[in-house]
């Protein structure tokens, strides 16, 4: 058995990534911001049938960047106190999909803490994208606005994280001191760049993170993940006489880059048999945040949903938010 897909741990530990950083990074976060603020937020939340005798469920809706309207599955514990305030957390799913159901998402409402699931704009959720097409991109988020950085994919997604991060801090229920974050594959590159961008965030829960190391990606020729930037090349540069532009615009939406502006906690989980998002570009990330961190290594797996032992983890983690 190898002892890593990639390489071994001890140079894993020590990579800090391939790809790179654009110059005016901080500056292009900045005005993404300023940007999101001049956004009216049309926030509508409608109640939902399916509910438990812990647990109300609600549909909730905002306004994203170029009039996305995005949807959350938000679920709220009964029996909150007049003046009481309890954790919350943001999940977000991953690649292609959308929030599952309600029930996966009940273990922490029964902990008492609410939770806000957001659907990806464009994606098989009911978020619309900015052009308001419903339910249906898998392929091709990554590269969508590639040549003009402002129209990134992943920059909106970010930012419909942020603002839902804002929205959940001003519920008159919620400690906006106790808010984490979490997901897994591309959720847990959400939840680590949207905590990069709100420093408040208490804690993350970054399940094989996708959206890290996009050179390093390319360069060993990975699976269906970062299909879009091999596929790319082959329709629209198939001589890569604009590589470089095509990897610095890419920049702005890696995360590795954005890792060190976090805060908060993190623990973060890496399979060491990843074939779709490679060890190392897990650990570029992982070793460039500076706070207080926590990394979960399965040994023997892959990019795969039941890896033992890890949703009792990722509970443990979401009791911390108590505290």
């Amino acid at each position: 058995m190898p002892l890593s897909v990639d390489m071994p741990l001890e140079k894993l530990e020590e990579y800090n990534g391939s790809s790179v950083k654009p110059k005016d990074f901080h500056e292009y976060w900045k005005e993404a911001l300023e940007e999101l603020e001049k956004i009216p937020v049309n926030l509508k939340i409608e109640k939902n049938s399916f509910e438990t005798p812990y647990c109300e469920c609600y549909d909730l809706y905002f306004e994203g960047i170029n009039k996305a309207v995005i949807h959350v599955k938000y679920l709220k514990p009964k029996g909150i106190q007049k003046g009481e305030k309890i954790p919350a957390i943001l999940d977000f799913h991953g690649y292609g999909g959308c929030s599952k159901d309600w029930t996966y998402k009940l273990p922490y409402v029964a902990c008492k803490i609410a939770v806000f699931s957001m659907d990806c704009r464009g994606q098989l959720g009911e978020s619309t994208d900015d052009f308001l097409a419903e339910n249906g991109f898998r392929n091709c988020n990554l590269t969508r606005g590639i040549f003009n950085p402002k129209e990134l994919y992943y920059k909106k997604v970010f930012l419909d994280g942020v603002r839902l991060s804002k929205i959940v801090m001003d519920f008159d229920f919620v400690d906006e001191t106790k808010v984490g974050a979490m997901g897994y594959s591309q959720g847990g590159g959400l939840a680590l760049a949207v905590s990069s961008l709100v420093p408040k965030i208490k804690s993350v829960f970054a399940v094989y993170p996708f959206l890290s190391d996009y050179y390093r990606c390319w360069n060993m020729d990975t699976g269906a993940a970062y299909e879009d930037i091999k596929e790319f090349f082959r329709k629209k540069d198939p001589q890569h006489k604009r590589e470089d532009e095509i990897f610095n615009n890419l920049g702005y939406v890696d995360i590795q880059n954005m890792a060190h502006l976090i805060k908060g906690s993190v623990v973060m989980t890496t399979g060491l048999m990843d074939k779709v998002c490679p060890p190392s570009t897990q650990f570029a990330t992982y070793n460039k945040i500076k706070s207080k961190k926590k990394h979960l290594i399965f040994h023997d797996y892959g990019h795969e949903d039941m890896l033992v032992g890890l949703q009792d983890e990722n509970i443990l983690w979401a009791l911390e938010l108590l505290k």
